[in-house]
């Protein structure tokens, strides 16, 4: 046991399916005093011995932005890596507003694909916990229902502004069961607020086992029940256990380890300086992000349009690059924090522009998206390179996890909190200019409206 009275090396191994919401999961442990790192690829036995006192190992991945078939040839391999580890708790990190469809991001596959890895033998608790819901970014859900918070305004996940218009996997269904349903066939129960709250949660999860549900969705709605959520899956994880779910699952575990008396309270964060420039890009097609960008044009940061639709033509989309680069490089020689951004909000004319070319194109989507997040990527290396900054941002979840492969990372950590979600990383590289450089990867929905602004000072916004 450690001084804090948890178990002593890895307590938990995490797996996201995409970048932003791994560091989310960083973010979580580090600043409750456990140390994490985030590989971007499964780690090799000599890059877990750099990070051996660490007690948080994770993978980030892109599996949000990729379909059934890709799962299948890419997770049982991460999976077992990971499984290797013999964490007491192994999270599958799904976004917290459910990005997934059958055929996209697919959860449900994930957790098909995980059961019978994670949970081989009677030391595996025989359940899944499925935790979405995070008051601190908030994310609740009620009677199985997802609620998410949008410009100050709580609303249905199916309702929700953002979340039913996503371009790629828009929700049409709140009820958290009711949709991984149409991905899975495991049989999906709930725990319920009230059960909590009336001191029956566990008698209600035992009684789910019974009747042969071994997946349990579990409400969040405050931080009562999200204690209670961190107790339930503590106390009923046997050695090890197999957790589907946002950042909500750390938050609930850190909940219940400090009431419990198993862990203190975290110690002050530690501050970074602020930085006179930074670099960032994005290809977040959010209003959130929108918003953002307006407020960093507003305050100096220098706007450069990339043009997406260049990317349906490799000359073209290395013309474009190029181009972006020129711009940025000027940009920084005068002063100015360049913004390399694909579209301005989900309205943007860039978009349809973008659609209707692929409408009319044979290439893949997804493939696209790839070239993109890549490209944006190759962008925030090359102005590395050339102005020496030493702090950028990347706007936007699938963008964030070819973008960081195009850098040339291999593993990130926390170092201070920008915004929930979307803390400031430091980058581990073999490239000697990258290697040390501070990066915030925030996905669409997240930060304030001054998001890129705090990423320059190094501090959250007020």
């Amino acid at each position: 046991m450690t001084e804090a009275g948890l178990p002593s090396g890895i307590i938990l191994a995490f797996y996201g399916d995409d970048f932003t919401g791994s560091s989310a999961v960083m973010e979580v442990m580090t600043f409750a005093g456990l140390r994490a790192v985030m590989f971007v690829e499964p780690p090799t036995t000599a890059q877990l011995q750099r990070f051996a006192d660490y007690r948080a190992v994770g993978v980030a991945s892109v599996a949000r932005a990729q379909s059934p078939g890709w799962m299948d040839r890419h997770l049982p391999d991460a999976f077992r890596a990971l499984a290797a580890l013999r964490a007491p708790v192994t999270h599958y990190k799904t976004c917290s507003t459910l990005d997934s469809s059958p055929t996209v991001g697919s959860i449900g596959r994930a957790i098909d694909i995980g059961v019978p890895i994670f949970c081989s033998d009677k030391s595996a608790a025989p359940w899944q916990p499925l935790v979405i819901a995070a008051p601190t970014i908030g994310r609740y859900q009620a009677f199985g229902n997802l609620f998410a918070n949008h410009a100050g305004v709580v609303y249905r996940l199916d309702r929700h502004p953002v979340m039913q218009r996503h371009p790629v996997t828009p929700m049409q269904e709140a009820d958290v069961a009711r949709h991984l349903r149409q991905q899975t066939q495991r049989a999906i129960g709930l725990v319920d607020f009230a059960a909590m709250k009336d001191g029956s949660g566990q008698r209600r999860l035992e009684d789910e086992l019974l009747a042969g549900r071994s997946i349990l969705s579990l409400d969040v709605v405050d931080k009562e029940t999200l204690q209670s959520v961190g107790g339930l899956i503590w106390n009923n994880r046997r050695e090890r256990l197999f957790a589907i779910g946002s950042q909500g699952v750390e938050y609930a575990l850190v909940a219940y380890w400090r009431a419990a008396g198993l862990l203190p309270e975290a110690l002050p964060h530690k501050q970074v300086n602020e930085r006179a420039q930074i670099v960032a890009v994005s290809g977040s097609v959010s209003a959130v992000t929108a918003a953002q960008i307006a407020w960093a044009t507003a305050e100096g940061f220098d706007l450069i349009k990339l043009d997406a639709t260049a990317s349906l033509d490799e000359r073209q989309w290395v013309a474009a690059i190029e181009e972006a680069v020129t711009r940025a490089r000027s940009s920084f020689s005068e002063g100015r924090s360049p913004l390399i951004a694909t579209a301005q909000g989900p309205d943007d004319p860039a978009i349809a522009s973008l659609r209707k070319a692929l409408g009319s194109s044979r290439l893949d989507p997804g493939t696209i998206n790839e070239r993109i997040g890549g490209g944006l990527g190759e962008i925030l290396k090359r102005v590395i390179s050339a102005t020496g900054v030493k702090r950028g941002a990347i706007s936007g979840g699938d963008s964030s996890g070819f973008a960081m492969r195009a850098l040339g990372a291999y593993a990130l950590e926390a170092i201070a909190p920008i915004a929930p979600g979307a803390p400031l990383c430091r980058v581990f590289s073999t490239h000697p200019i990258v290697d040390g450089f501070e990066i915030s990867l925030k996905g669409g929905q997240m930060g304030e409206t001054s998001f890129f602004g705090s990423v320059r000072t190094g501090r959250t916004a007020n």
